[in-house]
C-alpha cells in the first residue's frame, strides 16, 4: 500500500511538473483560440498591419519580430514604427544606405530608452533584408504646440515643417470614443487640446504609412496599442487617407491567466495578444 501511496504522489507531481506555460494566446475578432499560422494566413489578406504593443512588453516585441519575418517570406514588406519620428528618417535611410555608421545613428537619432532591448532587432532585421524602415510619428514639439494651442497652430509653421506633417487642415472628430476618454480623463486639469495632440500622431502615423506603402507589398506598423484599439485612431486616418487599403489590427493586453478574455477586450482588434500579467517586463 505504501509503494503505491508513494506512486501516486509521485504521479501526480510529474503532471504537475508536465503542464505547460505557454507565454501568450491568440485570439480573434470572435473571441475564439488562433493559432499563429493561422492568424499569418489572415493577415496577409490585408495590404496594411497595425501591430498595437505594450510598450515594455518583451512577448509583443518578439511577436512583431516573427509576424514581420512571415510576411516578408511572401510579400514585398515595409516596416513603420511608431518610436521613430518623421525629421529622422533621412538618418534611417543613410543608415539602410550603409552611408553613417550604427554608432552615429544610435547617438544622434533621439531614440527611445528601451530601442536596444525592443526596437533595435526589428531595424536590424529590416537592414539585413533590405526592408524600408519608415519613421511614422510627428516630432514630439509639434505634438507639444498641438496640445496646449489645438490643430491650427500648425498652419504657422514653415514649409519645411509642414513637410513633416499630413496635409493640412488635419481632420478632427472629437466624437471619436478614443478621443472623447481622453478629454474626459484630464477633466479641465491638464493641456487643453490633449486628444487634439493624440489625433495629430494618429494622422501622422497613417499618412506615412499610406505614403510609403508598395502595391502588391504588405505595410506592417508598430505602435502603441492605443493608438489603434477598437478601429479608431490610426485606423479611422488610414481609412481617410486610404479607404481602398485593406487594414487589420493586433491588439495586447495581460491577464492572470490566458483563458477567453472579456468580449470587450477581444472585440478591440481582428486579433488580441494576451500574455501573462506576470510576464518579465523590458523596462
Amino acid at each position: 500500500m505504501k509503494k503505491i501511496f508513494v506512486f501516486v504522489l509521485a504521479s501526480i507531481a510529474l503532471v504537475s511538473f508536465r503542464q505547460d506555460k505557454p507565454a501568450y494566446q491568440l485570439y480573434n475578432l470572435n473571441g475564439s483560440k488562433v493559432r499563429f499560422s493561422k492568424m499569418i494566413v489572415q493577415l496577409a489578406k490585408a495590404d496594411i498591419i497595425l501591430f498595437g504593443e505594450m510598450h515594455d512588453n518583451p512577448i509583443c516585441h518578439w511577436m512583431e519580430l516573427q509576424v514581420s519575418k512571415e510576411l516578408s517570406k511572401e510579400y514585398p514588406l515595409v516596416m513603420a514604427a511608431e518610436m521613430f519620428e518623421t525629421d529622422l528618417q533621412l538618418m534611417l535611410d543613410e543608415l539602410m544606405a550603409e552611408q553613417i555608421r550604427e554608432k552615429d545613428f544610435e547617438s544622434q537619432a533621439r531614440l527611445w530608452p528601451n530601442y536596444k532591448t525592443d526596437y533595435k532587432p526589428l531595424l536590424k532585421f529590416a537592414l539585413d533584408n533590405k526592408i524600408r524602415m519608415v519613421a511614422s510619428n510627428v516630432p514630439r514639439r509639434y505634438a507639444a504646440m498641438v496640445s496646449s494651442g489645438g490643430l491650427e497652430v500648425l498652419e504657422g509653421l514653415s514649409g519645411e515643417a509642414k513637410q513633416l506633417l499630413p496635409p493640412l487642415p488635419i481632420p478632427y472628430v472629437d466624437s471619436l470614443p478614443g478621443y472623447k476618454s481622453i478629454s474626459s480623463a484630464i477633466g479641465g486639469h491638464g493641456p487643453a487640446h490633449i486628444a487634439k495632440a493624440q489625433a495629430l500622431k494618429d494622422a501622422t502615423m497613417a499618412w506615412n504609412i499610406v505614403k510609403n506603402h508598395k502595391e502588391g507589398g504588405k505595410s506592417i506598423h508598430f505602435n502603441g496599442t492605443y493608438h489603434s484599439e477598437n478601429f479608431e485612431g490610426i485606423v479611422w486616418y488610414l481609412n481617410h487617407y486610404a479607404p481602398q487599403l485593406k487594414v487589420m489590427t493586433i491588439a495586447s493586453i495581460t491577464m492572470d491567466t490566458l483563458q477567453k478574455p472579456d468580449e470587450s477586450e477581444y472585440k478591440k482588434a481582428d486579433f488580441l495578444l494576451v500574455v501573462p500579467s506576470d510576464m518579465t517586463k523590458t523596462y
